[in-house]
């Protein structure tokens, strides 16, 4: 495994989460929330919301900042690039592959005649 590699392996095994990636989603929406914000539409004890900002810190989704009392916290979009970037070169290969095997298939498949 490349070093490269260990950052997108992060992006995406946080974003696995089907509550980490509602959390992404409403922090990109909403902008910077409050911890006690971004738990409230969830059915989880505050302990595992703050276990998921912690997979999400790790892996630089997310960015934590202290405001007096609160704890406020903001999405980082530019670490979604990364994984836009693997998932365009991965399109962008297998949409090829697959004009290369049409052509092949195409050049094998004898013309008929309509009668």
């Amino acid at each position: 495994m490349s070093a490269a590699s260990v950052p997108l392996d992060r992006v995406f095994g946080a974003l696995a989460d089907p509550i980490r990636r509602a959390i992404v989603e409403r922090l990109l929406a909403k902008g910077e929330l409050a911890v006690g914000d971004i738990a409230a539409p969830f059915a989880v004890s505050m302990p595992a919301i703050s276990r998921h900002l912690a997979v999400l810190q790790r892996a630089g989704l997310i960015e934590r900042r202290a405001d007096r009392q609160r704890r406020l916290i903001r999405a980082r979009p530019e670490a979604l690039e990364a994984a836009e970037s693997w998932i365009t070169h991965q399109r962008a290969h297998w949409n090829a592959a697959l004009d290369r095997l049409e052509a092949v298939l195409a050049s094998d498949t004898p013309n008929r005649r309509k009668s």
